[in-house]
């Protein structure tokens, strides 16, 4: 008869995991859960309407990433309303919950520094998220979360702004001799000549490239959109050569079913995870003499270096998946190739007068 293996029932495998269970395992897998939300905050009395609010987000197709978040920020308030007498969703006021914004900027992390401004925006999000589910369903009478408003983000610039020269060699940092140094030059790579996410390319299955047509299917990105980008043809090369020489090597190490079918594996036969992608992009930049950046760093430079070869700013968009074209346009500060030829062309003060010598006096120094 078949084989049944631990989990499957009537010889099925056992369903996946829901994105809201796979958010809570992935809190407690944090270290920095304890700094979160005290142990055992879920049998606190709020903590029965903040579950009932999550499994309503769950079925609403909340991401993964997005119901981590509220998890963490209710999580957190929760224990921080406890602690102050607070029960009942009726009890909280909009100047409590501003106290508790106050709360947030203040707040120090294990070492010594405050919460990054993304954090505490995630965590306002969190709570206003739940208070207006709590309005609709009828537990409260207003919403004293309406007025909260979100901490101002800064308009950065992404700190590290790689050359080709530099991509160049940091194509050549991996070594293809071996097995996983042959990977890593497949997944740089495919991170420089398609500018995908991180998360985007950990998800990638066999089925999702097309080598022949040199394009790659991004299953339900950022935003739960699909779209297709090119690769390029060094990133063809690469692809190639792993899914032919090392891949089938890796794939015989697979303990589970998914590790079959996902493009790139661990030594082990794993799908790799995106702390392990970190990881090795971040070592090899390092190699280099770069202190900052990731697998982004691939990202950003690949749409620099489109725009400053003359790509139209709508085809980087399409490449990269930005819902908004004001996402977008961010490269057209950091892309300043055309803006420097402009200046050199144009600005007083982009060319350069040598001021001459002036010539020696023709009077004797005895004179």
């Amino acid at each position: 008869g078949p084989v049944v293996h631990a989990g499957m029932k009537d010889g099925l495998p056992p369903p996946p995991a829901s994105p809201l269970r796979r958010a809570k395992r992935k809190l407690r897998a944090k270290r920095s859960v304890g700094e979160a939300a005290a142990p055992g905050w879920t049998e606190l009395p709020l903590a029965r309407w903040v579950s009932d609010y999550l499994r309503w987000a769950e079925v609403t197709r909340l991401s993964v990433t997005s119901l981590e978040g509220r998890l963490r920020g209710l999580a957190r308030l929760v224990t921080w309303a406890h602690e102050r007498g607070l029960q009942h969703p009726k009890e909280f006021t909009r100047a409590i919950l501003e106290a508790y914004q106050r709360h947030l900027y203040l707040t120090r992390k294990r070492d010594g520094k405050p919460l990054s401004l993304r954090s505490q925006e995630t965590f306002i999000t969190a709570v206003r998220g739940w208070f207006k589910w709590l309005t609709r369903e009828g537990h409260i009478p207003a919403n004293p979360a309406a007025d909260l408003i979100l901490p101002r983000m800064p308009y950065t610039l992404p700190k590290v702004l790689l050359s080709v020269a530099q991509v160049a060699q940091l194509m050549r940092q991996p070594d293809i001799a071996g097995l996983t140094g042959l990977r890593d030059r497949a997944i740089l790579e495919l991170l420089y000549g398609s500018g995908m996410r991180r998360s985007e390319v950990m998800r990638l299955q066999l089925g999702d490239i097309d080598l022949l047509q040199g394009t790659v299917f991004i299953r339900l990105g950022k935003g739960k959109r699909d779209r297709y980008v090119p690769m390029g043809a060094s990133a063809v090369h690469w692809v190639t050569r792993y899914c032919e020489e090392v891949r089938p090597m890796l794939v015989r190490q697979a303990s589970s079913e998914a590790g079959k079918w996902t493009l790139f594996i661990t030594d082990y036969g794993e799908a790799m995870d995106k702390n392990r992608l970190s990881d090795m992009v971040t070592r090899h930049l390092r190699n280099l003499g770069i202190e900052h950046g990731s697998c982004h760093a691939l990202r950003h430079a690949c749409a620099t270096h489109m725009l400053e070869a003359g790509a139209d700013l709508r085809y980087i968009q399409v490449q990269l998946g930005h819902a908004s074209m004001s996402t977008t346009q961010i490269y057209t500060h950091v892309a300043i190739g055309k803006l420097v030829e402009v200046h050199t062309a144009t600005h007083p003060g982009g060319r350069l007068e040598v001021p001459t010598t002036p010539q020696a006096s023709s009077v004797p120094a005895d004179a």
